[in-house]
This record gives C-alpha cells, sequence and structure tokens, in this order.
C-alpha cells in the first residue's frame, strides 16, 4: 500500500474485508511483476522476502497506465528546466565525517552527469536547487522514517522540490560491507531528484531495493537510457547532436548522400530493429541493411541468410532483447536467435511461444523501458507482451490503433528508438509518435516524413 500497489483508502477502511481477495491478490502479483518474480499472487517465501529487503522510500507504482501505449513507470515526466543544478547538505550524518558526506555526496551526483547532459555545483549556504538533509523519524515529510532497516532514504521529484532525506538512524558506511554504503543510495535517489522512477531492472541503480555494498558500483545501461532521455547524453561540444539519424532534430532538410540504394526505391521495408545504441538494422525482401548516423553503413546490404544462417527473407517483424536474443516472425512461425546463430530448434509456432499473439503480424516493437514489454501489430490492432505476467497478454487486448492519434492502421514496422522516440513505418513514410501523449508528433516539416530521404541518407 505505502509503495503504491494497494489503494489509499486501504488505511482508512473500517475493516480489511471491504477489499476483495481478488484486489490483494492482483497487488501481489503486481509486486512480483515489478521485482521479476514468478507472478502467482501467492505471498510466498521469495515474495516475502523480497519486500523485506532495504529499499527506497519512493513509491513503485504512481497510477495505472500500463494499459496503454505509454508507461509511466519508466519516467514520471517531471524534470528541471535547467540542466545546471545547485545542491547543499543542509543536515549531516551523525556517523560520517561532513567531508567524507561532501566527498560521496559529489560522486554520487558525478554518476548522473557523467552520461548526462547535466552539471551539479555545491553549496555551503543559501537555497539550491537540491536540498540534502539527514534525519529520522518524523521530520516534516510526508512519510516518517520506520528506523533501521527497510526504508533507507526517500527523494522528490524536480516538480515537488527535488529534495533528498537519508534516515540517519541507518549505519551509513563508505567502502565497506558493513552498515549501508552512502554512494549507492544517494545515486539512487539522485535519480529520483532528476525525474527517474523505479526501474524493473534489478542490476539497475533505480531499481527498488538495496541489495549491500557493490566495489564495481556504476550505472546500468538502463540508468544511463533513462536519464539521457530526460537531459539529452553528454554533449561533447556546442555542435554535437543527439545521435538520431538526422530525423527530428532542428535541421528541417534531410541529409543527403553521395550513393542511392534499393531502400531509397522500395515502396516500403519489411522490418525494423535496434542493433545497438549506435546502428539500426532494416529489413527488405532477402536483404538486411545497417543503417548509421543518416546513411546505410559501407558494405550493405547483405543476405539475410548470411547474417543469420537459417532465416529466410521477406520477414514480417523482428525485435531484439538487451539479452542479445533476437526474435524474427514470418507468418504463423517465428525464429530466436543468440547473437548471429540460431538459440535451439526453430522455426517454432507463434501461438506456442507467444500466447495471445496472432500470426501474420505487420510490426513488432520492444518497449525499452522495461526490457521485456513487446508490442505487435496486425491490421487495425495492438497487442501488448509481458513475459513477466500471467497471462502475458492481458483481456482488454487487442486494442485499436486509432489510440494513438495520427497513426494509421495496417503499419509496416515500428521501432523504439535510444533517443526515446517512438517511430511507425508505412509505405514509403514514417510517423513519429509522441510517447507521454499518445499522438503523432507535430513538427515542421510535418509528418509523415519520406523515409528514405530521413533515414537512408538518399539523394531524391
Amino acid at each position: 500500500m505505502r509503495y503504491g500497489y494497494l489503494k489509499e483508502d486501504y488505511k482508512t477502511a473500517v475493516s480489511e474485508s471491504l477489499h476483495k481477495d481478488n484486489d490483494f491478490q492482483e497487488a501481489i502479483m503486481e509486486y512480483q511483476s515489478f521485482n521479476g518474480l514468478k507472478s502467482t499472487g501467492v505471498l510466498d517465501a521469495a515474495t516475502t522476502e523480497m519486500m523485506w529487503r532495504p529499499r527506497c522510500g519512493v513509491k513503485d507504482k504512481h497510477n495505472n497506465t500500463q494499459d496503454t501505449i505509454v508507461h509511466s513507470y519508466a519516467l514520471l515526466g517531471s524534470r528541471w528546466n535547467t540542466k545546471r543544478l545547485t545542491y547543499r547538505v543542509s543536515k549531516y550524518s551523525q556517523w560520517l565525517e561532513p567531508k567524507v558526506v561532501d566527498r560521496e555526496i559529489a560522486k554520487a551526483f558525478s554518476m548522473w552527469s557523467r552520461h548526462a547532459d547535466l552539471s551539479f555545483k555545491p553549496k555551503k549556504a543559501g537555497p539550491a536547487h537540491i536540498d540534502i538533509r539527514f534525519e529520522k523519524d518524523e521530520h516534516g515529510s510526508h512519510e516518517p522514517f520506520d528506523g533501521p532497516g527497510n526504508e533507507l532514504a526517500h527523494a522528490f521529484m524536480p516538480e515537488n522540490g527535488g529534495d533528498i532525506h537519508f534516515d540517519d538512524t541507518e549505519h551509513w558506511t563508505v567502502n565497506s560491507k558493513n552498515g549501508t554504503n552512502l554512494l549507492q543510495v544517494a545515486t539512487h535517489e539522485i535519480g529520483h531528484s532528476l525525474g527517474l522512477s523505479h526501474s524493473y531492472d534489478q542490476s539497475a541503480v533505480m531499481f527498488r531495493s538495496y541489495f549491500g555494498y557493490d566495489p564495481n558500483f556504476q550505472l546500468s545501461r538502463d540508468d544511463i537510457f533513462r536519464i539521457q532521455r530526460l537531459y539529452g547524453p553528454k554533449t561533447r561540444n556546442e555542435s554535437s547532436h543527439d545521435g538520431d539519424h538526422n530525423i527530428d532534430n532542428t535541421n528541417t532538410s534531410p541529409p543527403s548522400v553521395a550513393k542511392d540504394s534499393e531502400l531509397c526505391t522500395s515502396k516500403n521495408i519489411d522490418a525494423i530493429f535496434q542493433m545497438d545504441e549506435n546502428s539500426t538494422v532494416v529489413f527488405l525482401r532477402n536483404k538486411y541493411y545497417k543503417l548509421l548516423q543518416n546513411e546505410v553503413a559501407p558494405g550493405y546490404p547483405k543476405d539475410i541468410s548470411d547474417g543469420w544462417p537459417g532465416l529466410p527473407g521477406n520477414i514480417d517483424a523482428a525485435f531484439k532483447y538487451e539479452n542479445g536474443k533476437t526474435y524474427f516472425f514470418q507468418g504463423n512461425k517465428y525464429w530466436r536467435y543468440r547473437g548471429r546463430q540460431i538459440d535451439g530448434d526453430y522455426p517454432r509456432e507463434i501461438s506456442d511461444g507467444f500466447p495471445g499473439i496472432p500470426s501474420n503480424l505487420n510490426a513488432t516493437m520492444l518497449w525499452r523501458n522495461s526490457n521485456s514489454t513487446v508490442y505487435f501489430f496486425k491490421g487495425s490492432k495492438f497487442w501488448l507482451y509481458d513475459p513477466n505476467t500471467t497471462p502475458p497478454v492481458k483481456p482488454s487486448y487487442p486494442k485499436p490503433i486509432s489510440n494513438i492519434e495520427g497513426l494509421p492502421d495496417q503499419i509496416d514496422a515500428a521501432l523504439h528508438h535510444p533517443n526515446g522516440n517512438m517511430y511507425f513505418f508505412k509505405g514509403d513514410k514514417y510517423y513519429r509518435v509522441n510517447e507521454k501523449s499518445s499522438t503523432v508528433d507535430h513538427s515542421e516539416p510535418p509528418y509523415p516524413r519520406r523515409t528514405a530521404s530521413w533515414w537512408f541518407g538518399c539523394k531524391n
């Protein structure tokens, strides 16, 4: 309840019986899903153990938006309107000398500024953007601390001030397996102060629970991706761009390259997925193309059978998990590859591997914020597939593509790009969708834009 899984009126109910048993079971299932546990709805030993782990006091769930195309758990939509922030430790810990606290807090801020377009300046007096205090019990916050164990600290989103409070009944330590590591908890809470919510990824700094001292502590790919979505990557110089294919930056005309390819004259593409943070792969008939910043990479196209032995051409859709496993779909079959090698006895029936998902798909899209949720598109409908829930497709699906205002039916391909934007391809054009409003973006030039010019670097 305190962390968002049960409604707030649970506190004031005359009896717990006012809440249906299935409400409680659903809350347990949501908790299990969020924390990477098997979603049984049963308060088993693994679930209880996770609940008793020391954790951050910020809620895991803030609303019930998982049935929409937008996942609010990834970013709460709150951010600072400046990238040059100040902070001040206005009340120090009883466990560490002030100079040690200052050093560790500075390290924690640098964890984020190393990867995002942010800078942080400490202040010794006067107001600051982020105020940091070590407190005990009731301290004027919405939620009092609970003493040693369980809740370690909490922070406020930028829209609520961005302040950070540490529970000083915890034994705060530095570079020690004993006590609670200040650097690790501070880095997590600063993430909240910058606008990030909790992550599903247990390897992420922004995961809700504290697992003890880690001598190799650093941000995960998930943390870096999400903070860069809010503030952009670390800029090298004033002229550097944000890593997109020159699509949708401040430029108002597409790039041009010296040589056209078959992609330039094609009326559509078959599929698209993100190979890594810097390159995208496009499939067309029996060929595949690797895209760089604003052009097809040298040496492409290549035969699909050379890149993924045993995979046929003319695939319907594809996506790649961050664990390196790539899924390809054609008709009623799918193939799974680990790297470039087929990962077992494939092809298999889509109905067996992805229950609730239809055959003859138009497109798929991995939702990068969760690293597990996949959207499937066919005709005028879309499905959300989450392997961490039971069933993986909720009864409320499929839903109409028209829920995404301005997006047509019968799309050919879809991509959630590392820059945070969602792109949908139909025919020789593409649409950019704003994930917060679930609408096609308004921009100049307007959408849809020609894919050949803006993605493939075609001359004409």
